[in-house]
């Protein structure tokens, strides 16, 4: 994704273009993997080093609410963040941490007298098991 694309984006969910904002959008868009807040941060701040670590946190909230960036939740563990433009679902190993992604296919809504009162925003499936090098990790120590 380009500047202007980015720039638009922001625009686009209500969102200033901010430097910081950006810079945020920008790395989570080039990032292969799914950073923490923190690795966020570190990489924004080699960057532009007039970016604090709040205003990082902020903006990462920021674009989670308007719907340009996803947290992956990762319990006993640091949530991860993820730009990618098309949906897809994750694969979060137990042992390492590793969030990986799958593809996506749609998953049925519970029928609404099953909500009650509640309002349903998005169904997704987070896989969770041992990623392909911890499970060889296990399978070698099984075998010895």
């Amino acid at each position: 994704m380009d500047a202007e694309a980015i720039k638009r984006s922001l625009e686009g969910s209500g969102l200033r273009c901010t430097a910081q904002r950006y810079a945020v959008m920008a790395f989570l868009m080039e990032c292969k993997r799914h950073p923490t807040a923190a690795e966020i941060f570190e990489a924004v701040n080699r960057v532009d080093p007039r970016s604090s670590r709040a205003t990082t946190y902020n903006n990462l909230r920021d674009l989670v609410q308007a719907g340009l960036v996803r947290e992956v939740a990762v319990e006993g563990r640091a949530a991860r963040f993820d730009a990618k433009g098309v949906r897809h679902h994750h694969f979060i190993c137990d042992r390492c941490g590793n969030v990986e992604d799958m593809e996506w296919y749609d998953v049925r809504r519970p029928a609404s007298r099953s909500l009650g009162k509640r309002i349903l925003r998005d169904c997704e499936v987070i896989f969770r098991g041992l990623c392909p090098k911890c499970a060889a990790r296990r399978a070698s120590r099984k075998a010895s």
